[in-house]
């Protein structure tokens, strides 16, 4: 007998742009305190890693992995990623809009990392940009109507945007990016932008919010720099979703944010599969720390395509997403009576999370019931698994 499931106690991230219902609903149980919960953490990030529950006694998963990491994790992930389960699965609930963000590469964390050590900036400063060594790609799927931010929109239409508003304050930028549609145009419009002083902004922001009005009605993007700035009044990042693209998601549809996509998401519920790191650069519409020359260092200033992954089926009842991170596979599990699921020969690590219903998982070990919102870690070395009864599950593990 392989090593027995690992039954998780995953934690809640409390941050102010958190819903108070959508994680709740999903645990079955209050918010504890009337607080805002943003993020349900399921993984062995050191910040805040999962605890396991059965078998009792066992502590929290990244101590469980530091005892044991070839059983729990495989030979082949231990070679690749260094003893360290190599991804974190999330449950994303925005109320509020998030901060314009992204992520860095690999090279640009390994040295933010080494750097801030060097300055002796505390972990937990909130001036701390890496957190971590690691890069932190990632892939979104809504669970409901979810929209975002994501990537810079094409040159012509980012031009067509702001053309109207005759903005002195950033005409010679607009007017090279209508000319030089290189990335080195791209920059410097949207490094001025993000840099304006106070005397700079407020007309730029006071002539854009009157074009809202006029907008808004016909044009999503115009109306989102009303409601943002309802919510962030004099943060240029209002400005937004005049320059990035707007994406509105159906349920189970996805997005992929590589290193360097500048991105915010605005509303909705999803799950969320990242590489294990908590690296985040900040750039506004947030009261935490924002480094906008940190963030110009990370970004890539290309257009992006709004790019929609929906999953494909590999066998009956798994659907899964393809991303080009080595990190991470999302996949989304459903069991009925009649089509059970069955694990594959040769299965490596995996963390399985009950979204609807409640299936039942079989080991040599017995059955566990998995009510809505309950996950358990699988460890490399445990035997198959089969899933059965009704319902829905998603399941993360490291990418082939």
């Amino acid at each position: 007998m392989g090593q027995p499931l690992f039954l998780l106690e995953n934690p809640v991230q409390n941050y102010a742009w958190g819903s108070l219902t959508a994680i709740a609903d999903l645990l079955g149980r209050p918010s504890p305190n009337g607080l805002p919960e943003a993020e349900l953490w399921i993984g062995a990030h050191p910040k805040a890693p999962s605890r396991i529950l059965e078998p009792a006694g066992a502590g929290t998963l990244d101590q469980a992995i530091h005892r044991a990491p070839v059983a729990l994790l495989g030979p082949e992930v231990c070679d690749r990623f260094g003893n360290e389960l190599p991804f974190l699965l999330k449950v994303l609930a925005a109320a509020e809009p998030l901060s314009i963000q992204a992520h860095p590469n690999p090279e640009q964390a390994r040295r933010g990392w080494t750097r801030e050590n060097e300055e002796g900036i505390p972990l937990d400063a909130p001036r701390r940009n890496y957190r971590d060594p690691n890069h932190k790609p990632e892939l979104l799927c809504a669970l409901g109507p979810f929209t975002g931010l994501k990537g810079f929109r094409p040159v012509e239409e980012i031009a067509r945007h702001f053309d109207p508003l005759k903005l002195p304050e950033i005409a010679a930028e607009l007017s090279r990016l209508g000319r030089d549609r290189s990335p080195a145009a791209l920059r410097a419009f949207f490094a001025r932008l993000m840099t304006l002083d106070a005397d700079e902004r407020a007309p730029l922001l006071s002539r854009a919010l009157a074009e809202a009005r006029r907008r808004g009605g016909r044009d999503p993007a115009w109306g989102w720099v009303s409601r943002l700035h309802e919510k962030y009044p004099g943060d240029v990042g209002v400005l937004s979703p005049l320059y990035l693209n707007l994406v509105t998601l159906e349920p189970e549809e996805a997005v992929f944010l590589p290193a360097g996509e500048l991105h915010t998401y605005l509303e909705g519920t999803a799950l969320e599969i990242q590489a294990n790191s908590d690296n985040v650069l900040r750039g506004g519409l947030t009261p935490k720390h924002v480094d906008v020359p940190e963030l110009l260092a990370t970004l890539a200033f290309e257009p992006r395509p709004r790019e929609v992954l929906r999953p494909h089926e590999a066998e009956p009842g798994e659907q899964i997403y393809r991303t080009p991170a080595r990190e991470f596979e999302l996949a989304l599990l459903r069991v009925t009576p009649r089509r059970p699921f069955v694990s594959a020969p040769g299965r490596g690590v995996e963390v399985l999370l009950s979204l609807e219903g409640t299936p039942v998982i079989h080991t040599d070990a017995g059955p566990l019931p998995l009510e809505r919102g309950r996950a358990v870690f699988v460890p490399a070395s445990a035997p198959s698994y089969r899933l059965e009864g009704e319902g829905r599950l998603c399941r993360g593990r490291v990418g082939a």
